[in-house]
């Protein structure tokens, strides 16, 4: 039904125009509907007898979708081994003992289970695997002369958009996250069933749905964004923007309905993200993850509003758009960030200062739609982050 509104919405702009030229690139076999595993079993099979399962500790096993893979490679004779090492914002030295695991073991195939840290890591774990001259911090520059073993990936949150996009993030031996991509990062299928998501906690809820806004957001704004990749991006924030004021106000987690409409809206997203890529909110909240422990979707969506207006300056009928989607406006939008973006802690000038020179050859300001720089970063920092 989501995807007939979205037509519908298209064909009501018209789309033959120069303005609704677009390029979009994305070689993911989706999969989604009732009993979907079940429904499409035949897909593992083709891909071989043995298979690598990535996850994390908890979240493949709580939400149910470990036990059903492995019921299913258990019905079809598919030999399997469990990886369980991977922790959020992954390590490329776990993911890659993992690829190591994965050809010692002979694996066809990968499955990743979890959130954006196992689904990304899954992607990393696939290189590694067939390329034994990438080890740890090498898969950041050294060439992929192999083809990655085949992956499926099955997600548990409603927040990165991983499961479609062809980018891993991932931990540095020094600490830092940093991201890669391209043609070897997509999965060859996704299992895309929401009822994984609804053993998430309250906390979790919140924090994945504002990545996803973010998502949907900073990629409508980028110089890369087209006129497919902007529609993703307002009907995903239109999807998200009033169940995060309910959550706000409720402090509950959403019914299994909503939970539903958070899944989807993060994939419609992760579209998004995957033409026109971050900008500045995500390349900055990387430093408060590193640095204090704040989880990803919170660390980005704090430098949100900020984004916001630069993207007034930028193009005001876009941004007007945007608003009128999710029926808001900055004052009551930013409130809503306010509240769920409150940290107890104070970043001191040294570290802003060291913020601003690693921040100097950060892509993500130009992914953003003004000049916005290193330098105004540390700036809001400062105002954000000194009482």
């Amino acid at each position: 039904m989501l995807f007939f509104v979205f037509c519908d919405r298209i064909l009501s702009k018209g789309m033959i125009s120069m303005n609704s030229a677009f390029s979009f690139y994305m070689p993911v076999n989706i999969l989604s509907g009732e009993d979907v595993l079940n429904q499409n079993k035949s897909i593992f099979s083709e891909l071989g007898k043995k298979c690598l399962i990535v996850t994390g500790k908890t979240s493949a096993k709580k939400s149910g979708a470990l036990d059903d893979i492995i019921n299913l490679f258990n019905e079809l004779n598919i030999e399997y081994e469990t990886y369980d090492k991977i922790t959020e914002n992954p390590l490329t030295v776990d993911c890659y003992n993992g690829g190591k695991l994965a050809r010692d073991t002979s694996a066809d195939f990968v499955v990743g289970i979890g959130g954006g840290s196992p689904l990304d890591a899954a992607k990393a774990v696939c290189v590694y695997a067939t390329n034994k001259h990438i080890i740890d911090d090498d898969i950041y520059t050294a060439s992929v002369e192999n083809s990655p073993l085949p992956l499926v990936l099955i997600g548990t949150t409603s927040g990165t958009g991983s499961e479609v996009s062809g980018v891993s993030v991932l931990t540095r031996k020094d600490g830092r996250k940093q991201s890669i991509g391209g043609k070897n990062y997509y999965a060859k299928y996704v299992i895309a069933d929401a009822k994984y998501t609804y053993s998430m906690p309250f906390g979790v809820t919140v924090s994945t749905a504002l990545d996803a806004l973010c998502h949907a957001v900073e990629s409508m704004f980028s110089p890369r964004a087209d006129f497919l990749s902007k529609e993703f991006s307002l009907l995903s924030a239109k999807m998200i923007y009033p169940l995060l004021c309910k959550m706000r106000y409720t402090k509950e987690s959403p019914n299994e309905e909503e939970r539903n409409t958070l899944y989807f809206a993060s994939l419609y997203a992760g579209f998004a993200l995957n033409k026109g890529g971050t900008g500045f909110p995500h390349g900055m909240g990387y430093a408060l993850t590193e640095d204090f422990g704040v989880p990803h979707g919170l660390a980005c969506a704090v430098f949100l509003p900020q984004y916001l207006k630069e993207t007034e300056k930028a193009n005001p009928e876009l941004y007007n758009e945007l608003m009128g989607a999710m029926n808001t406006d900055f004052e009551l939008l930013n409130d809503l960030f306010s509240d769920f973006c409150s940290f107890g802690f104070n970043i001191s000038d040294e570290q802003i200062s060291s913020y601003v020179d690693r921040w100097a050859t950060l892509k993500n300001f130009k992914n953003s739609p003004t000049d916005f720089n290193n330098e105004d970063a540390g700036k809001l920092v400062k105002n954000l982050f000194q009482k």
